[in-house]
């Protein structure tokens, strides 16, 4: 298990931030990498034009050794967004079809769905959130002939329960079924294995878990996708654009692999080398002793909250790195102002309290959640 790691992050001991799964607290290696970078945008002589490329290929690589697959399958996105869109743009669908999502699903893993599905005469399935928070079983059960695309997360957003993505994926194969995976809130908690899971598309952004930079992040699209369509034509996806004295002869191949997927730009000189000193400790700790030791701190939230009358996911249900606590419909709405004030940092999602720590939380940080949380039961 890995030991507090508060002294690697810029968070004054009086804060209390449970809230990773809104935006990460940015380590201080990446604050630096960052400045450098800036100084170096400041005097634009020092950059060379193998640079454009150089931290992209860094990145990419670091960020496929997180999910166990080839750096050739990642494309780097700017958004979720985004990269559900890429997916929705190459999956095909057929008249009657339809799109299976989870309810109160995160809504950039929906809007292009309900496009997709309006465009060709089919519709969108939402699974009720079941009250066994099985979601897997929920799931299997909306899946049928009819399904083209399952679009799902490993846990869900508002409150951390788990999704098993093996099964779902194993129906998903049986009927010729596309399974695209939300890892916003999982990729770097939570242990992902492409092998096991087998994804079509795999997108996340890399300011929550992964500990990186906002706008930025990464799609893992498998090998029988990388001959589709990109979202957008830019000089850098085109085969040897590497080389500047030859870019108005123009190019109808593309670069290798997802290269072809990536957004224009994306060198990013700026929120490259912050991506990569995150993904670099983060692959120094472990994504599997992370989750281990972010589970700590979760059966803790979860037992003190069972102590107070509150609801919580069972633990069989619970992803290791965040749970949602849900409250009474007669609580006292002064809770989220009163957490403020104290400098405790959640997040209010649906009908619960999302706790989510890092490795920077201490047990004093979970006492002072509970000192508040004390005085609205």
């Amino acid at each position: 298990m890995i030991s507090c790691q508060r002294h690697l992050f810029d968070v004054p001991d009086d804060v209390a931030y449970l809230n990773c799964a809104f935006t990460s607290p940015l380590l201080k290696k990446a604050e630096e990498a960052g400045y450098d970078a800036l100084q170096n945008k400041k005097r634009p002589w020092s950059i060379a034009s193998q640079d454009f490329f150089t931290n992209a290929e860094t990145v990419r690589s670091l960020f496929a050794q997180v999910v166990g697959c080839s750096a050739n399958n990642v494309a780097i996105i700017p958004s979720v967004s985004y990269g559900i869109a890429l997916a929705a743009r190459n999956l095909a669908m057929l008249q009657g079809q339809s799109i299976v999502v989870l309810e109160d699903q995160f809504p950039s893993n929906i809007y292009s769905w309900k496009r997709l599905a309006a465009e060709n005469q089919a519709h969108v399935v939402t699974v009720k959130r079941p009250k066994n928070l099985d979601w897997a079983s929920a799931v299997l059960a909306n899946i049928n002939a009819e399904t083209s695309i399952v679009a799902v997360a490993h846990c869900h957003w508002t409150d951390g329960t788990l999704i098993d993505l093996i099964k779902i994926g194993e129906k998903c194969r049986s009927i010729g079924a596309a399974l695209v995976v939300d890892g916003t809130q999982s990729l770097g908690a939570l242990p992902f294995s492409i092998t096991d899971i087998r994804p079509d598309f795999l997108i996340t952004t890399a300011h929550k878990w992964l500990l990186g930079p906002y706008n930025y992040g990464f799609c893992y699209i498998d090998a029988k996708w990388l001959d589709g369509v990109p979202l957008e034509e830019n000089w850098m996806n085109r085969a040897g654009s590497e080389d500047f004295s030859q870019l108005v002869n123009y190019c109808d191949e593309y670069q290798d692999g997802a290269r072809r997927f990536d957004m224009g730009e994306v060198s990013n000189f700026i929120l490259a080398p912050v991506a990569i000193a995150a993904l670099t400790q983060l692959l120094q700790w472990g994504v599997a002793e992370i989750a281990e030791s972010l589970q700590v701190k979760i059966k803790t939230v979860a037992t003190r909250a069972a102590e107070l009358g509150l609801s919580v996911p069972h633990a069989s249900a619970c992803a290791p790195h965040m749970i949602g606590i849900t409250l009474p419909d007669n609580f006292n709405d002064g809770l989220a102002a009163a957490l403020a004030q104290n400098k405790v940092y959640v997040s209010f999602r649906s009908k619960s309290i999302r706790i989510a720590p890092h490795l920077h939380n201490t047990d004093e940080d979970v006492d002072k959640l509970f000192s508040v949380l004390n005085r609205f039961v």
